[in-house]
């Protein structure tokens, strides 16, 4: 029987580590949390307002077996280990955990590591710690503000305008897509004209653009200026000046969450929430004949920080693979900034020998392409800067100068895995005095307006505003489509009716917290917490009475817009028919709801076939054809009078008519 029980989060990474422990270790999974916020209390928050904002908790109902039998499981060892993931969210499951299976009376650590490695879960159970109360507070100031916002905004909402949630960070995200649009919309093009001499040298084609006339910066507005420019030019020009400059360029960082879910959806075309599902698997781990290796580190972090064993790994590895000149070391100068979350590491291999083409046969087609990114970046950045010639060539054309660049690799250092330049855009050789003959063309513009955000453009502007942290970036991008706030078309973001709906109303009436600024400080006041710099219950009380007085208000002012009635009845039970907003936009649908459930898209016009025949019992209207919705006769003809309600004649057949 097992002396020590091990408790992580996931199925997936229990079955890893059971595999690196001996049999006096049994590992199992929590699935998750297993206690949220009850919806007892004022507003169903779950939280006890007056009473110092106490959280009131309940198992779920999904997790009261589990729960049953992880408390037989602790009791029958000697020490429990708490194992769940190193970050707010890990150390607050592990909280719950210590509560509700009754560990305080009993030996118990917290355990973290950033991989999923023998080495790394070893040297973990020689460093167990007690619960970090702090992180604890951080992550429940957290969930109730989330909690607060999220149930009584969602609800106002729904009531007065039909949409069908709200939150801190996803407001904010949404607010930004929405004034995107209207700067979009709001644009006025402006015409300009390129003009290029295309100059001939052996089989390359230089193409190059209009610049300067003697020496002065020139702009083409309109065909009558770039027409009487293009006359102007000759089919050949002289090259007056030919120069090249070295220079060094230096490997970007590791990956943090939010720069992986960029790359990838840019590389690879991966949505936010795909790239975070693949990740975890490859953390989690992956079996490799008979091993299981958890291939990659914590994949939710905002660190660059790297390890000394793995900079020490990564050395040898670069050295005996492409020679000494090609290792620089790691000297990020941020790598241990104050404000980077709980200090984990960057996204890096857990293990460097673990290449792209050694574990490939073992990965999916998209865990390969995934890995090999986050592979080679961390290589990558404790590489040499690779060496660049930039090259500039200008040719004179009867006083019109054009100019084209180039640039050439002398030495690729850090390329060699992560290349990003094509070494073909390079320049022949030319020389300075040289005529060179080309073509002449002019091709009319229109100044753009600004680009929508794409997912990789909206986590990047998140985080440079400081809104959400890197486990809520993928979740947000979901729920804005979920919603119906914005769609994705060519692979950006455009706000949907409803979607500006909101943001206008929650711009109008809850500017004071739904808004850049605020919610970015309220991150930095969560870190806080999370260090022990500020008192959660003094910032829950702050946050709260800035606002509830904006809710009462807009609860009271706030104009509802659906349902709204419509000058039409229900063709089946006569009612009026109203418009609602749902999941998919607005539709039509009966006020006699639940009673009758008659339905239709928006767009949808029932035109019933007319028989020509007046109707004998009032006279005034007209018999028609309709197909019967409900009931027995679903999807059966009949005929009605078309003044219905008010008359209610109808037949089963011609026949009865005459």
């Amino acid at each position: 029987m097992a002396k020590y029980l091990v408790i992580v989060e996931s199925p997936a990474k229990s079955k890893t580590i059971e595999k690196y422990l001996g049999s006096d270790y049994h590992v199992t999974s929590s699935l998750g949390h297993i206690r949220d916020l009850t919806t007892r209390g004022y507003g169903g928050y779950g939280v006890d307002i007056d009473n110092n904002f106490m959280p009131m908790y309940k198992v779920m109902k999904d997790k009261h077996e589990l729960v049953k039998t992880l408390k037989k499981e602790a009791k029958g060892v000697d020490k429990v280990y708490l194992a769940t993931d190193p970050d707010r969210e890990g150390e607050a499951i592990s909280w719950h955990l210590l509560q509700v299976l009754e560990l305080k009376d009993k030996p118990y650590e917290r355990i973290v590591f950033n991989e999923i490695t023998k080495g790394a879960i070893l040297n973990a159970l020689k460093e167990g710690r007690d619960i970090d109360i702090n992180l604890v507070k951080s992550q429940e100031s957290r969930r109730i503000v989330d909690r607060i916002i999220g149930f009584s905004l969602s609800k106002l909402l729904q009531k007065k305008i039909g949409s069908k949630s709200a939150g801190r960070v996803q407001s904010v995200a949404l607010k930004l897509i929405c004034d995107r649009e209207k700067e979009i919309q709001a644009f006025t093009p402006v015409e300009y004209y390129d003009i290029f001499f295309d100059a001939a040298k052996g089989a390359r084609v230089i193409k190059a653009k209009l610049e300067r006339f003697n020496g002065e910066k020139i702009s083409v507005n309109n065909a009558t200026d770039a027409n009487s420019i293009v006359a102007k030019l000759k089919e050949e020009a002289i090259v007056s000046s030919f120069t090249v400059k070295e220079r060094t360029k230096k490997p970007s960082l590791p990956y943090t969450t939010s720069t992986l879910q960029q790359d990838a959806s840019i590389r690879l075309g991966f949505t936010a929430k795909k790239t975070m599902l693949i990740a975890q698997k490859l953390y989690e781990g992956v079996d490799m004949g008979a091993d299981r290796v958890g291939l990659i580190t914590y994949m939710r972090t905002d660190s660059i920080r790297l390890s000394n064993e793995f900079i020490y790994g990564a050395k040898a590895y670069i050295e005996k693979t492409y020679g000494s000149n090609y290792f620089h070391g790691y000297f990020a100068s941020n790598a241990n900034d104050a404000n980077v979350q709980d200090a984990h590491e960057a996204i890096r291999p857990s293990i460097v020998t673990n290449t792209p083409d050694k574990v490939k046969e073992y990965l999916s087609s998209d865990e390969y392409k995934l890995y090999s990114l986050i592979y080679n970046r961390a290589v990558s950045a404790l590489m040499a800067s690779a060496v660049v010639e930039d090259q500039k060539v200008t040719f004179n054309n009867n006083g019109y100068e054009f100019d084209a660049t180039g640039e050439k690799v002398l030495f690729d250092g850090f390329l060699k895995i992560y290349p990003d330049i094509d070494d073909t855009k390079s320049l022949p050789k030319i020389n300075e005095g040289d005529t060179v003959k080309g073509s002449i063309r002019s091709e009319q513009k229109f100044t753009n307006p600004p680009a929508r955000y794409t997912e990789a453009r909206l986590i990047r502007k998140m985080e440079e505003l400081g809104i959400g942290r890197p486990s809520t970036y993928a979740v947000t991008m979901e729920t804005l489509k979920i919603r119906n706030y914005a769609k994705l078309e060519k692979k950006a973001f455009v706000a949907t009716p409803q979607g500006i709906l909101t943001s206008d109303t929650l711009d109008q009436y809850f500017n004071k917290v739904i808004n850049i600024e605020y919610t970015s400080n309220m991150e930095s006041m969560l870190d806080d917490i999370a260090v022990g710099k500020a008192d959660e219950v003094t910032e829950l009380k702050k946050f709260y009475y800035d606002y509830k007085p904006l809710l009462d208000y807009a609860d009271e002012n706030m104009d509802r817009k659906y349902p709204i009635e419509l000058d039409e009845a229900c063709p089946e039970c006569g009612r009026p028919l109203l418009i609602r907003n749902g999941r998919f936009g607005e539709f039509i649908a009966c006020s006699g709801f639940p009673k009758c459930r008659y339905i239709r898209s928006k767009e949808e016009k029932e035109v019933p076939v007319s028989t020509g025949i007046k109707c004998p019992n009032c006279e005034k209207g007209y018999i028609v054809e309709r197909v019967s919705k409900r009931g027995r006769s679903k999807g059966q003809k009949f005929y009605a009078c078309d003044q219905y309600p008010k008359c209610k004649t109808t037949y089963t057949s011609l026949d009865e008519i005459k």
